[in-house]
């Protein structure tokens, strides 16, 4: 199956991160009909396990029927099997959340597309003045990648705990050369979403937490939703695991993530998110197609493609829109259909180490057999 790989979902190239927040589980969409257990399914979920991760989750969506599957375990110490609702960071689906508000101010003429980041940021990018809102929501502003720089992730992976500012992390990212002109290429860069949550700051006055918390996360109803401060993921959650050996890396700091990466949430919260965002009850249907007009995405894989906030990604059954996610412990896929009719949600709470490429991703064993799963998912 081609499409993008669980070993590139993403990262802000760190060690560990975390959240804070109570919250509980989301609550079922209404109507919904449970469709119970799927034999073939639940061997290629226990299929992901068996290659090596502690534990997967996999919910599947086609109109009003819902499968929720689980395998493994979501703590290893003690142990505790997996739970459907359980929360996990999401990494790079963040990505997708803080597009949609920015998206929102453009509807409101808080924002267009075409501002400069030097329009709102002075002084704080180089070169911010030829770099455009949409550039940085499509990754073709040019700015280097801060996972790139290897310093940076050596200090955050041995002070998790240690909080960071976005303007002290765009400020390490752009005393690097950009990695093309503005406009000129297409290259993943977790530093565009840092210049877009400190835009979307500035334009509206309020915390990035707080906008998502009132645009998205309160009208959606995404209760196990939240954009966190601290270093101890609450509520319900499954334990995130580097592999070989086993190793819990649960707690950090989410500041190395932020808008390019720290939400946490669960299987059914982005199900309805992107339910809700590709069905046309969050944007406006002209900015909505503009979010899904893409862009070459070869650093993702062949005939991938990149909008403003969203992946396209090539499918069994047809393409499928949605972001894939990767934190140090963790990798989330969320993918759908163009309307949002049929959803694939694939949570799994392990990774490798740092790539050298920056980012977090499954060993190959277990990355295959989740391709299978999904390749099984869309197209039963």
């Amino acid at each position: 199956m081609r499409r993008t790989r669980t070993t590139l979902t993403l990262g802000v190239a760190l060690a560990t991160f975390a959240l804070a927040g109570v919250v509980g589980a989301s609550a079922s969409p209404a109507r919904e009909r449970s469709a119970g257990r799927d034999p073939k399914l639940q061997r290629r979920l226990d299929a992901v396990v068996a290659a090596g991760a502690p534990g997967a989750m996999l919910l599947v969506r086609d109109g009003d029927r819902t499968i929720r599957l689980t395998s493994g375990n979501g703590n290893l110490r003690p142990t505790t099997p997996m739970r459907a609702d359980d929360r996990f960071r999401v990494g790079s689906i963040t990505k997708t959340f803080v597009a949609t508000i920015a998206l929102q101010l453009v509807a409101e003429q808080k924002l267009t597309l075409e501002d400069t980041v030097a329009r709102w940021l002075p002084r704080v990018v180089p070169g911010g003045e030829r770099i455009t809102v949409r550039q940085l929501l499509d990754h073709t502003s040019g700015l280097f990648a801060v996972g790139g720089d290897r310093d940076f992730v050596t200090q955050a992976s041995r002070h998790p705990l240690r909080v960071w500012t976005p303007r002290e992390i765009v400020a390490i990212a752009t005393a690097h050369p950009p990695t093309f002109a503005p406009g000129a290429g297409w290259s993943y860069s977790d530093t565009n979403y840092y210049v877009l949550g400190l835009i979307v700051e500035t334009a509206t006055g309020r915390s990035l937490a707080d906008e998502l918390r009132r645009r998205i996360f309160l009208p959606l109803r995404l209760h196990a939703t939240s954009l966190p401060a601290g270093p101890g993921l609450a509520g319900r959650h499954a334990h995130g695991y580097f592999l070989q050996p086993p190793q819990d890396v649960t707690v950090g700091s989410p500041s190395v993530q932020w808008a390019a990466g720290a939400l946490v949430s669960n299987a059914d919260d982005l199900a309805r998110f992107f339910r809700a965002l590709l069905g046309g009850r969050v944007l406006r249907p002209d900015l909505l197609r503009l979010m899904a007009t893409t862009v070459a995405a070869p650093q993702l894989g062949p005939a991938n493609a990149y909008g403003l906030g969203l992946q396209r990604v090539p499918g069994p059954c047809g393409a499928l829109w949605g972001h894939t996610g990767g934190s140090p412990g963790y990798v989330a896929e969320s993918l759908n259909s163009r309307d949002g009719s049929r959803q694939v949600v694939v949570l799994v709470n392990a990774t490798g180490p740092l790539s050298a490429a920056g980012f977090f991703g499954l060993p190959p064993r277990a990355a295959q057999a989740v391709d299978r799963l999904i390749h099984t998912a869309t197209c039963h």
